[in-house]
C-alpha cells in the first residue's frame, strides 16, 4: 500500500514531479545518500479556520494609543512618536503626531512606482488653516533653518489616537471639534487625508495649501528654479514635475482649487541634523483647496498617482476597517485558547505585522510577497523576510501569505544562496549573506510545521536540496563546508556576510571572517530539517543526518571554556579564535536541535542575561569588551561603528525568549522579558516596534521606527510560549 506522502506525489503536475526527480537525483549524487527511512509522519493539507466572533474582533480594533494635549502640545514629546501607514506595495505616508516632518522620509505620499522600490516622496505635507468664528488657526507646523517654528499648529490639538493603524487628530477651536486622519488605499498609490467637524455651532472654512516634491525618498531638494508642470482637472490639479515624470494627482471634491506655483524653503528637518545628513529642504506649493464644513460634513483630500482613484475617502476607511478586522479575525483563529492571556499590546501589533507585506509580481508568481524589511529606508532584504516570516504571517494566522512568499523567494535562489537584497532602484538583487539561505531553511521548517503542507514541500524540496549542495561544494565569497568538521565557513576580506553587516567607510566593523556561530547553528539546523523532510518525502537522507552528526560534534570547539560561553567566531584567519561575548550564540540555544550540553545552554543564557540583556532586546556586544559603543550618534560613519558595537537589537528579545523557555521552562517569566518592548509601541514608531536601542540607560530609540523582524520577533515569540507546554 503507497504511503500518503507518495500518494501526495502521484497527484502533483507532470512540472512538480520533473522537478522533484531531479532534485532527487542531484541530492543523490552530490551527498551519496543512502536509501531513507520510512517516513515518519503524515502530510497533510492546510486546515480552515474556525470563524470568529465579530464582538472580540472589533474589541481588538479598538484604539489603544491614545494622547492628550499633555503630548500632543509638547513639540519635543509630539515630534518624537511618529506615525506610520502604508499599501501594501512598499509605499507609505508617515510624519509625527505634532504634524512637522522631521525626517526626508515624512510626507503624505510616498509613492512605490516599481512596487515594492522604487519609492517617491510626491506630496510632502498640507499647511492647514482654519478660519471660524471670526478667528484663524492653523493646524499645521513648520521648523525653518532659522530655528523659527511657526506656525505652531500642535499648540492646537487636543488629542491625538491610533485607529487601528490610522493616524487620528482632534483638533479644538474655540467650542469646535474638527477630526483629521489619514489613511492609504490598499494596493494603490494614493492617500486620503479625511477631515470632519465634529462639533461647533456655525460653519468652519478650511484653507489647504498642497506641498509637493518628485525626489527619492532618500533625498533632499534645493529647488533653484525648477518649475513642474501644474494643470487644472476636474476638482483638483495634475502634476508632472519634468519630462517622463509619473503624473500624480490633487483633488478635492466639492472645494475651489487655485494651481500656484510657489517654493517653501529651507524647511528644517532636525532628525536629519542628529544623524549628520542633509538637514534642509524645499517644497513646491503647488495648490490651494478652499472649502467649508458644517457640523457632521467632511470633506476629502485625496493625492495619488491614478488620474482616477476614488474622491471618496469613506470607502477607504471602510475596506481598512474590513482589511484590519479580517487580520484580527485570522490571529483570533490562529490563538483561540490563548487570546485571552495576550497583552493589550499584542493585537496593535498583529494589525503592525501587515504593514511589511508587500507584493513582488513575479513572471510565474503573479501572487508573489516579500516583506519590507523596515520603514522607512529598507527594502526587502532575504535575512530579513526569513527571520521575520514566522511571526509576521505563521503566528498571525496568514500561512496563505507566507507560503506566497517562501515560493516567490525559491524563484531567486542562486548558486544556493537567497538574496540579501532588492536595490531601491531596482535591478539585479545581491547575495552577499552568508545566512539569508540558511534562515529560509528554518521559515520552510515553521511554515511546515504550522500548516502540514505537502504540496507545497514537495515544491520546494529541489530548491532546499540545491541549497544545501552548494554549501557542500562551496558557492560565493569563501562559502563552504569545511571537510574537516562538517563546520560552515565563510568570508572574504572587505565584506560582511552576516547580519552584523555594517561598513565604516573601506572598513568593515564586525568581519566576522571564518565559522560563525550563529551560521553553525543554522547550518547544523538546516541539515537536521532536510533530514526531516526527506524521511516525510521517501526520500534519500542519510547524507544529511551523517553531516549533521559530524557538525554537531565538532560545534564544541565553539564552547569557551574559560568564560562560560560560546567563542563568537572560530578558525579566525590567521589563527585563534573570537572571544568576544556577543548574542549570536544565543540560537544555539534557541533553535529546535541545539549542539550544547544542557549545562552549556544555561550557562549561555545566563551570562547573556546578565551582560547582554535589557529592557528591549539584547547589546550586540557586552559592556567591558573592546570596541564597546554604548551609544548610538551621529553621522553615518559613526553610527555605522556603533552599529553593532553594542547597540541594543530589538529581534534579538525572540532567540533569547525561546532559549530561556527552553533552559528554564518558565511561561511566566518568558512573558515578562517581552512586556517592555511590547510597550514601546506608545513611543517612537506609534503602534510598532523599531529596530534599536541605545545600549545605555535609558536605551533611547534609533533606527527605522518600524522594524520587520522586531515585530515578527516579538508576535512568534509571544506564541510559542503561550501554546508552550514544556
Amino acid at each position: 500500500m503507497l504511503n500518503r506522502a507518495e500518494n501526495l506525489h502521484k497527484k502533483l503536475t507532470s512540472r512538480e514531479l520533473r522537478g522533484a526527480h531531479e532534485a532527487h537525483a542531484r541530492t543523490a549524487s552530490a551527498s551519496a545518500l543512502a536509501p531513507s527511512k520510512p517516513p515518519a509522519k503524515s502530510v497533510r493539507t492546510p486546515r480552515k479556520k474556525p470563524a470568529v466572533d465579530s464582538d472580540r474582533v472589533a474589541a481588538l480594533q479598538s484604539a489603544k494609543i491614545k494622547f492628550g494635549r499633555e503630548v500632543c502640545g509638547n513639540l519635543d514629546a509630539a515630534e518624537s512618536r511618529e506615525w506610520l501607514v502604508t499599501n501594501g506595495l512598499g509605499g507609505f505616508a508617515s510624519g509625527t503626531v505634532a504634524g512637522c516632518p522631521t525626517r526626508r522620509y515624512h510626507g503624505l505620499l510616498i509613492a512605490a512606482l516599481h512596487p515594492p522600490v522604487g519609492r517617491t516622496q510626491l506630496v510632502a505635507g498640507l499647511d492647514e488653516i482654519a478660519r471660524y468664528a471670526g478667528a484663524e488657526y492653523s493646524l499645521a507646523t513648520h521648523q525653518w533653518a532659522s530655528g523659527v517654528v511657526d506656525p505652531k499648529g500642535f499648540l492646537n490639538i487636543e488629542s491625538f489616537r491610533l485607529d487601528g493603524m490610522t493616524p487620528v487628530w482632534t483638533y479644538a477651536l474655540a467650542d469646535a471639534l474638527l477630526e483629521k486622519r489619514v489613511s492609504m488605499r490598499y494596493g494603490e498609490n494614493t492617500t486620503y487625508v479625511e477631515y470632519t467637524m465634529l462639533r461647533g455651532t456655525g460653519p468652519l472654512e478650511l484653507d489647504l495649501k498642497v506641498l509637493v516634491n518628485y525626489r527619492d525618498f532618500h533625498g533632499s531638494t534645493h529647488a533653484g528654479d525648477w518649475r513642474m508642470k501644474i494643470d487644472a482637472v476636474e476638482s483638483g490639479v495634475r502634476v508632472i514635475a519634468f519630462d517622463g515624470a509619473t503624473p500624480f494627482y490633487l483633488k478635492c471634491a466639492g472645494a475651489a482649487c487655485q494651481p500656484r506655483h510657489e517654493w517653501y524653503r529651507n524647511c528644517f528637518l532636525p532628525v536629519e541634523k542628529e544623524r549628520g545628513l542633509d538637514d534642509q529642504e524645499d517644497h513646491l506649493f503647488a495648490a490651494l483647496f478652499k472649502t467649508k464644513l458644517t457640523v457632521g460634513a467632511s470633506v476629502n483630500f485625496v493625492t495619488s498617482t491614478e488620474a482616477s482613484a476614488a474622491s471618496d475617502g469613506a470607502s477607504a476607511r471602510a475596506e481598512i476597517a474590513e482589511r484590519e478586522a479580517k487580520l484580527c479575525q485570522s490571529w483570533l483563529a490562529q490563538n483561540e485558547k490563548t487570546a485571552s492571556e495576550c497583552p493589550d499590546w499584542l493585537p496593535q501589533l498583529v494589525l503592525a505585522a501587515d504593514q511589511f507585506i508587500v507584493k513582488r509580481i513575479l513572471p510565474d508568481f503573479p501572487d508573489g510577497r516579500s516583506i519590507i524589511a523596515g520603514y522607512h529606508w529598507f527594502a526587502d532584504w532575504g535575512r530579513d523576510t526569513m527571520i521575520a516570516l514566522p511571526g509576521l504571517t505563521l503566528a498571525t494566522g496568514r500561512a496563505d501569505v507566507a507560503r506566497q512568499i517562501l515560493l516567490a523567494f525559491a524563484e531567486y535562489i542562486d548558486g544556493g544562496m537567497l538574496p540579501n537584497n532588492f536595490p531601491d532602484a531596482g535591478g539585479q538583487p545581491q547575495y552577499n549573506s552568508v545566512d539569508a539561505a540558511l534562515w529560509y531553511f528554518e521559515a520552510v521548517r515553521q511554515y511546515f510545521a504550522a500548516t502540514k503542507d505537502g504540496r507545497t514541500l514537495l515544491q520546494l524540496f529541489p530548491t532546499l536540496g540545491e541549497i544545501i549542495d552548494a554549501h557542500v561544494k562551496g558557492t560565493r565569497y569563501g562559502i563552504h563546508a569545511d571537510p574537516a568538521d562538517g563546520l560552515l565557513c565563510a568570508g572574504e576580506p572587505g565584506l560582511q556576510l552576516t547580519w552584523m553587516d555594517a561598513k565604516s567607510g573601506d572598513r568593515v566593523v564586525t568581519p566576522r571572517i571564518g565559522k560563525p556561530v550563529e551560521v553553525n547553528a543554522l547550518w547544523i539546523n538546516a541539515l537536521e530539517t532536510m533530514a526531516e523532510f526527506a524521511r516525510l518525502l521517501a526520500r534519500p537522507g542519510e547524507g544529511y543526518e551523517k553531516l549533521s552528526a559530524k557538525a554537531q560534534k565538532n560545534f564544541q570547539k565553539f564552547w569557551n571554556e574559560e568564560r562560560g560561553f560560546c567563542f563568537d567566531v572560530i578558525d579566525v584567519p590567521g589563527g585563534g579564535n573570537d572571544p568576544a561575548l556577543r548574542p549570536n550564540q544565543v540560537l544555539a540555544v534557541s533553535l529546535p536541535v541545539s549542539p550544547l550540553t544542557d549545562e552549556q545552554r544555561k550557562s549561555v543564557v545566563d551570562v547573556c542575561a546578565q551582560h547582554l540583556l535589557t529592557s528591549y532586546g539584547l547589546r550586540s556586544l557586552a559592556p567591558g569588551e573592546p570596541g564597546y559603543l554604548g551609544h548610538y550618534f551621529g553621522g553615518p560613519q559613526d553610527r555605522d561603528a556603533a552599529y553593532h558595537q553594542g547597540t541594543v537589537w530589538g529581534w534579538l528579545i525572540g532567540p533569547f525568549v525561546l532559549a530561556h523557555l527552553r533552559v528554564y521552562g518558565d511561561r511566566a517569566e518568558a512573558m515578562r522579558f517581552l512586556e517592555p518592548l511590547g510597550i514601546s509601541v506608545y513611543m517612537y514608531g506609534l503602534g510598532t516596534l523599531g529596530e534599536i536601542f541605545e545600549g545605555e540607560p535609558p536605551f533611547m530609540p534609533h533606527g527605522c521606527i518600524a522594524q520587520a523582524w522586531t515585530v515578527g520577533e516579538v508576535l512568534r515569540a509571544m506564541h510559542e510560549i503561550q501554546n508552550y507546554s514544556g
